[in-house]
């Protein structure tokens, strides 16, 4: 419970130290070269903040670790005070990564459903090419036909790829 208003103190402080930077700002004459320094300075100090991404991969190597069931505590402790996350910041990740999966899985089942398509439907002479093993004397293996399987099987591998990368990462 201490730990818990220490935090509430940390972030009253945080909001006072941002006011009386503000106000010393605007009641301050400085140029405009110490303004891009100070920005540089603000820019790089938030930029340390872990990403979302980054966020949960932390969470996820504290339980990898071997530890005690109290450093592991301490250790969450620690990132839930120097970051902010909720459950809608992993719903919105786990959404991105979901969405990452789905759409090249879609892609491919698109690219196998268009070489079948190229297979099965009828195509004119001209757009036939040429054959390259003759079953009858009407009818064979043409380069239109190696061209779709080729499609269909790159459909496949996309569809395939991008499953196994995402069960992985969980």
């Amino acid at each position: 419970m201490d730990s818990f208003s220490l935090l509430d103190q940390k972030q009253l402080t945080l909001d006072e130290k941002l006011n009386e930077l503000i106000s010393l700002l605007n009641n301050s004459e400085i140029d405009s070269e110490n303004v891009k320094q100070i920005q540089s300075k603000f820019n790089n100090a938030i930029s340390q903040k872990l990403s979302e991404a980054d966020l949960i991969a932390e969470f996820k190597k504290v339980d990898d670790v071997e530890l005690s069931r109290l450093e592991k505590l301490d250790k969450i402790e620690m990132l839930l005070k120097s970051n902010y996350i909720d459950t809608k910041v992993v719903k919105s990740f786990a959404f991105k990564r979901f969405i990452e999966m789905i759409v090249p899985v879609f892609i491919g089942i698109v690219m196998v459903t268009l070489g079948f398509a190229m297979i099965i439907l009828p195509a004119p002479k001209y757009f036939e090419m040429f054959t390259i093993f003759h079953f009858t004397l009407n009818d064979g293996f043409t380069l239109m036909d190696l061209i779709s399987l080729i499609i269909i099987l790159t459909g496949i591998f996309v569809a395939i790829k991008s499953y196994f990368k995402f069960a992985n990462q969980q």
